[in-house]
């Protein structure tokens, strides 16, 4: 399938119903724009976005911690397993062409630094306050700012 970009979400695995259920809203619509996306493919937002991912009709791949695929949550399509616990946030930020951080904790600071390391831009919603984030409010703010940063405005 041809995709327009690629995007990495990162973000935790405590999170409470309104950021699960923003980041459910933001997978469907990444999926609706055909964007392949990646996550660490766990719970929380990782497994909120996955299963919004799915229900808008796109393909999530989880980048795993561990060797062992069923450790992936059921939304995800394609599980790669890594077996290098959290040196795979540097495999999210690398196959990324835009990041969207929501919510999250270091795991999520560790990702957005690497994508920073990288030049890669990172949407905020809901996250760490570093000043290089593109801060937004709302799902379909997050997808508006995904959108413009590709078109190179």
């Amino acid at each position: 399938m041809n995709y327009k970009a690629r995007i990495s979400v990162f973000g935790g695995r405590d999170i409470d119903e309104t950021i699960y259920a923003d980041a459910i809203e933001i997978g469907r619509l990444l999926a609706q724009e055909n964007y392949l996306v990646y996550c660490g493919g766990g719970e929380g937002v990782m497994e909120a976005v996955a299963r919004g991912v799915k229900e808008g009709g796109g393909t999530i791949v989880g980048i795993l911690k561990g060797t062992d695929k069923t450790e992936a949550n059921s939304h995800i399509d394609i599980p790669v397993s890594t077996g290098i616990g959290i040196g795979r946030n540097v495999i999210l930020a690398y196959n990324c062409d835009v990041a969207v951080a929501i919510s999250g904790k270091y795991g999520t600071l560790s990702e957005i630094a690497h994508a920073f390391q990288l030049g890669k831009p990172v949407v905020g919603i809901g996250t760490w306050d570093l000043e290089e984030v593109h801060k937004v409010n709302t799902p379909n703010e997050v997808i508006n700012k995904v959108n413009n940063i590709l078109n190179g405005k």
